[in-house]
């Protein structure tokens, strides 16, 4: 019996909650919103870089392999975009480009990998 992708699937949606809340605090950098933004994007943060870890760890993937790095600094600039837009509201408009531009990076990435 074939094994289900559950890393996978808790890293893809940890990615769809963090982007969404990274775009809702773009949208809305109100501090009412500040804490509920940042305790939702640092759980899905948090279970994004497990599940990652978890799949380079099943599919026994060098850390140090380019690709991973690339997803890995994807990874962390979009972890740090809900707390920066709190704290350099006049940013947004920069910021947006730069979390959808890492978005495109590490979807891409995916598509790019070599074969394990």
């Amino acid at each position: 019996m074939e094994r289900l992708p559950y890393y996978q699937i808790v890293h893809v949606l940890s990615l769809l909650v963090l982007a969404t809340h990274i775009f809702m605090a773009f949208a809305n950098p109100l501090a009412e919103n500040k804490r509920r933004t940042m305790i939702t994007t640092g759980i899905a943060a948090f279970l994004m870089f497990v599940s990652g870890f978890g799949m380079i760890t099943i599919y026994k993937i060098p850390f140090v392999t380019p690709w991973v790095l690339v997803k890995f600094v994807c990874l962390v600039g979009l972890a740090a975009m809900a707390g920066i837009v709190y704290r350099r509201v006049e940013w947004r408009g920069m910021l947006s480009k730069v979390a959808l531009a890492l978005l495109f990076i590490a979807v891409l990435m995916v598509y790019l990998r070599p074969k394990f």
